[in-house]
């Protein structure tokens, strides 16, 4: 049995890994963190992390950036595995987690989903074929909720790609800012914000006369919440360092 807390779980997908976790019989959250207190779940529910006594295995946060430090002092201080959902963190915040995982294991993925990870190294493999004669541009789309921009994956993708080129790119969010053609040493990535779009991510190879699209749609936030608890129950019993959806799926082959 993996004993959970979850951070962000008055969230909307706080409230789905509630859902998920319900039809899992290895899991159980043990209690919840989330700054609007009280709701009605079968399990207690705190402000924030200094009223918890409750013996859990591991963390899983869908929460807000705003809470990253005192969710990795509340980890390291009591030898809690994180697995880390959250996006939309600084380069600053970033660093924090890599240093917050030389104390304890974490497992940090701008997206949980199996296909997007699938998508990323997909991308990679094209970039190696393609990258002197095309250009290379990532669209991302999700709903009008979402606070962050560009993505945490759309980020994750332009990465993955940029480990693949010789020269290292220049991201470009804004392209009404430049008054010049486009570079060969640039991936443009472009956000778009409506209705109740789950995420959706194209990843464009445009070459002479031909173009290459590679492409995933989030159908449901199940999948993430999927992804978030099949996380917990790998790393809660690693050593300390730093974990993603890569080493999970490799593990999971072997």
């Amino acid at each position: 049995m993996t004993n959970i807390i979850l951070c962000g779980c008055n969230g909307k997908m706080g409230s789905v890994v509630v859902n998920s976790v319900s039809a899992n019989d290895d899991c159980k959250i043990v209690c919840g963190v989330d700054a609007f207190g009280e709701n009605n779940y079968n399990f207690p529910t705190y402000k924030d992390f200094s009223n918890i006594k409750d013996t859990v295995d591991v963390l899983i946060d869908f929460s807000n950036p705003a809470l990253l430090n005192s969710l990795l002092d509340f980890s390291i201080k009591n030898k809690i595995p994180a697995v880390i959902c959250t996006t939309g963190y600084s380069p600053e915040q970033v660093e924090k987690i890599k240093s917050a995982s030389k104390k304890i294991p974490v497992f940090y993925s701008g997206n949980m989903s199996l296909g997007v990870n699938l998508l990323i190294e997909l991308a990679k493999q094209a970039a190696k074929v393609l990258k002197y004669d095309f250009d290379i541009e990532i669209i991302e789309k999700h709903h009008n909720q979402k606070v962050d921009a560009p993505s945490g994956t759309a980020l994750m993708i332009a990465d993955g790609i940029s480990e693949e080129l010789e020269k290292e790119p220049q991201y470009i969010f804004d392209r009404h800012t430049y008054r010049r053609k486009r570079s060969k040493n640039e991936i443009g990535i472009h956000s778009v914000r409506g209705g109740t779009i789950v995420g959706e991510h194209d990843v464009i190879f445009a070459g002479h006369d031909e173009v290459v699209t590679i492409s995933h749609q989030s159908q449901s936030k199940e999948l993430f919440a999927t992804g978030a608890i099949n996380a917990a129950v790998f790393i809660k019993d690693k050593p300390c360092g730093m974990y993603n959806m890569s080493q999970m799926l490799a593990d999971k082959l072997k």
